[in-house]
């Protein structure tokens, strides 16, 4: 990879690296990331709830269209191209001793093979213009990863500090294999935290960004059935998504929290939104926008929905978000009482429940609440003990299905041994066939998380 001044000067160049990734950053070729509008955006959660979740509704009245029939669907899900934060690019150009004229001058970068900086690109050869900083802001990660041997060689190779140097040769070498894996399984390290512990190395923006990851998209679940959705704006329907996103926080190096690179954008144009609300002005007229595309809409839960049959939905935290589309597409065709059973998992119904009272229908004949904080200190998966009789029809019933969304280590892995036990207990299995029974479900589509 190698940055080249550009020659031609007449040759129109317009950057929107602070709104939209570039051109070239593609996620499904031919098609490009939507800049869609932020519409609307709100706090779920309330004042001193251990994690931040936000609601947003996007316009994708202008997305484009796709062959077939691929559509957004319930249960479906968007993939959101998030920036890294301005602050943390600057800070990474001042280690490197970027000047700052440089930083937004066009360049052409040439790159012999691979996909970068496209998402999922054909690899190939590329000769693209843009600039060091839509580069660092739109293609490189630089917080999500734990660090690798082919940045520690770069960082040595410029290190002028020979302490430094003999370090990061080590960190690099076969002999420092036991301190690299304890640097990489241990307290998450980002870019900058290592820039500022060698500050020595200054190596060429091209040099480094080449061992490090792509910035990839994040996706997130839609929380309502898209194809009833509308907003009317005088005599014209705006076609709206909804969905929702908990904040990912852990601490930084320089003290106080540090956030996920998508979740952490997300909060910066909620608190834009918000603040707007509070001040009696249209968010509309701000023009916040969220780089996204269609994607992952066949995904389990979206593919396994059905419109007949009774279900039990089982979610925790921002995982109970996709299943309020689940009802509210039920409720277009029929009630959901006795049909419908949904198990949200919460820390705390004063602080932290999602969604509530905005499901469509009475909530307490179909939903239970567990809180792990407060109330009776259960879990969903207790719930899911305590409701043996429902889930065993579930199991059973025609077209029955059991739906689990949420984190898969500890709350999907309680989930499924609460079944597990439901099985051994109704269907008199001892533990190794009540394990294959459920496995037959999930293949037959019963069972899906």
């Amino acid at each position: 990879m190698t940055f080249v001044p550009l020659t031609d000067t007449t040759i129109p160049f317009e950057s929107t690296v602070q709104k939209h990734p570039p051109r070239f950053v593609t996620p499904h070729p031919p098609y490009e990331v939507f800049s869609a509008k932020v519409h609307h955006a709100r706090e779920l959660t309330k004042a001193g709830a251990e994690k931040r979740t936000y609601h947003f509704d996007l316009d994708v009245t202008d997305y484009p269209e796709e062959s077939g029939t691929v559509d957004f669907v319930v249960g479906g899900a968007i993939g959101v191209c998030a920036p890294n934060s301005d602050e943390a690019v600057d800070d990474v150009f001042d280690s490197l001793g970027v000047p700052r004229f440089v930083r937004n001058k066009p360049i052409t970068l040439k790159t012999t093979n691979g996909r970068w900086p496209t998402i999922w690109g054909d690899e190939m050869a590329r000769e693209l213009t843009t600039t060091r900083r839509e580069l660092l802001t739109w293609c490189a990660d630089i917080q999500s990863y734990p660090p690798s041997k082919p940045l520690f060689r770069v960082l040595a190779e410029y290190a002028h500090a020979p302490n430094e140097k003999k370090i990061l040769q080590y960190l690099a070498s076969a002999q420092g294999q036991a301190a690299f894996c304890d640097l990489r399984t241990g307290p998450h390290l980002t870019l900058n935290q290592i820039l500022h512990a060698f500050p020595s190395s200054q190596p060429p923006l091209n040099r480094l960004i080449a061992v490090l990851s792509t910035l990839m998209p994040r996706f997130y679940s839609l929380s309502q059935d898209p194809l009833v959705s509308c907003h009317r704006d005088g005599s014209q329907c705006r076609r709206i998504i909804e969905m929702a996103v908990t904040v990912h926080e852990t601490p930084n190096w320089r003290g106080g929290p540090r956030k996920g690179i998508g979740s952490g954008f997300m909060e910066r144009v909620a608190h834009q939104a918000i603040a707007a609300t509070d001040n009696g002005v249209n968010p509309l007229t701000l023009d916040l926008r969220v780089p996204m595309f269609r994607g992952l809409m066949a995904n389990p839960l979206a593919r396994e929905f059905c419109m007949d049959g009774p279900m039990m939905l089982i979610g925790s935290g921002v995982g109970i978000a996709p299943f309020r589309g689940f009802v509210h597409r039920r409720l277009a065709s029929q009630n959901v009482t006795n049909k419908v059973w949904v198990v949200q998992g919460i820390r705390d119904s004063l602080l932290d429940e999602i969604y509530s009272g905005d499901w469509g229908v009475q909530e307490a004949k179909i939903k239970t609440i567990v809180q792990s904080r407060g109330g009776q200190h259960e879990y969903v998966q207790d719930s899911v003990r305590h409701q043996a009789d429902i889930v065993w029809f579930l199991l059973n019933a025609l077209d029955g299905r059991i739906f689990v969304c949420g984190s898969a280590k500890g709350m999907g892995e309680g989930v499924e041994r609460a079944v597990v036990d439901v099985v051994i207990d109704k269907g008199n299995l001892n533990g190794e066939e009540a394990v294959a029974f459920l496995e037959g479900k999930k293949r037959e589509g019963v069972y899906i998380a």
